[in-house]
């Protein structure tokens, strides 16, 4: 059973930082995809940063380029998710997903989410 734990995630004041962490059990991490989604109330779920699933290259929205980055630690199971100079548009749940390609199907996995809440 695939398990994604979300922690990190608080109030934190304009142009403060956060990092989240997502530990992963139940997979081999090491050959999933993993990435970080959010949404913000009103709106559609959205892609925040993600691996590829060849870990080739990195995927980040236009709106965290220069102050979010992903990175992984496949030793600890663990996907991080540093944030800097963040905004209150950056307010939102934040969702761990891991996800594999099988046959040319995707298989989707998420955490539970883990609210951000930037305000003064």
């Amino acid at each position: 059973q695939v398990h994604l734990v979300e922690s990190g995630g608080g109030l934190v004041q304009p142009g403060g930082s956060l990092r989240l962490s997502c530990a992963a059990s139940g997979i081999i991490f090491s050959m999933y995809g993993m990435g970080w989604y959010r949404q913000a109330p009103g709106k559609q779920r959205e892609l925040v940063a993600t691996f590829s699933s060849g870990r080739s290259s990195i995927v980040y929205a236009d709106s965290v380029k220069g102050r979010f980055t992903i990175s992984r630690d496949n030793a600890k199971n663990t996907v991080y998710l540093q944030m800097n100079s963040l905004k209150p548009e950056d307010t939102a749940v934040y969702y761990c997903n891991a996800y594999i390609l099988s046959n040319g199907v995707r298989h989707d996995y998420w955490g539970q989410g883990i609210q951000v809440t930037v305000s003064s």
